[in-house]
C-alpha cells in the first residue's frame, strides 16, 4: 500500500496567493522517466483528472496521477523560499539519490 504525499501549509498557502483555485487549477506532482539522475519531477497547474488522487487545503488542491503515486509514496511537498530561488520542493524517502537541480532523482 502506498502512503499519499504530505503536503506542507507553506506549499498551500503559496498555491493560494498564486489563485490556483480561481482559475479552476490544482498543482500537478508527477514522475517522469528522464533527467539526469533516471527520473524527474514535473511539477505545474493543472486542472484534476477523474482518477487524479486529490489532496486537499483549504480551497487549494494537490494532485497526483496514479502512475506518479507509487514513486511518490510518503514523500512531503513543500514550497521554499530561499535566497537562490522560490520554488515547491519534494522530500522523496523513495529517491535513493538526487542530483544538484533538484528536480531529477533515481531508486
Amino acid at each position: 500500500m502506498h502512503l499519499p504525499p504530505k503536503v506542507t501549509d507553506r506549499a498551500f498557502a503559496r498555491l493560494a496567493e498564486i489563485g490556483a483555485r480561481t482559475d479552476g487549477k490544482a498543482l500537478r506532482v508527477a514522475v517522469e522517466g528522464g533527467g539526469c539522475s533516471g527520473f524527474q519531477y514535473e511539477i505545474k497547474l493543472d486542472a484534476p483528472a477523474d482518477d487524479d488522487l486529490v489532496i486537499a487545503g483549504g480551497d487549494e488542491q494537490v494532485i497526483v496521477d496514479p502512475v506518479s503515486l507509487p514513486f511518490l509514496s510518503g514523500a512531503v511537498i513543500d514550497f521554499s523560499d530561499e535566497l537562490i530561488g522560490a520554488r515547491f520542493v519534494i522530500e522523496n524517502p523513495n529517491a535513493t539519490s538526487s542530483c544538484g537541480c533538484g528536480t531529477s532523482f533515481s531508486i
